[in-house]
């Protein structure tokens, strides 16, 4: 478990970079990271939706309640060829 300091520099070193998001209910999203408050509600631009590993949507902005969240993290990068 990580302290309040160590847990929120790691939230800043994300924002505006690639995150993945899963929610409570087993949905992801994948995008850039906008903002994100201390209830963990999170802002999300150029974002995809997930289902059972399949893309169900594409938004510009997406807004999630923190409630919802089970977790965030970094995005890999892409391999690029």
């Amino acid at each position: 478990r990580m302290s309040g300091n160590a847990s929120s520099d790691f939230i800043k070193q994300l924002l505006g970079r690639p995150v993945i998001v899963k929610l409570n209910s087993g949905v992801t999203y994948q995008g850039i990271l906008a903002c994100l408050d201390g209830y963990m509600n999170i802002a999300m631009e150029q974002t995809e939706e997930y289902e059972n590993g399949q893309l169900t949507n594409k938004y510009a902005d997406t807004f999630i309640r923190g409630n919802n969240v089970l977790y965030i993290s970094k995005q890999k990068r892409k391999a690029t060829k």
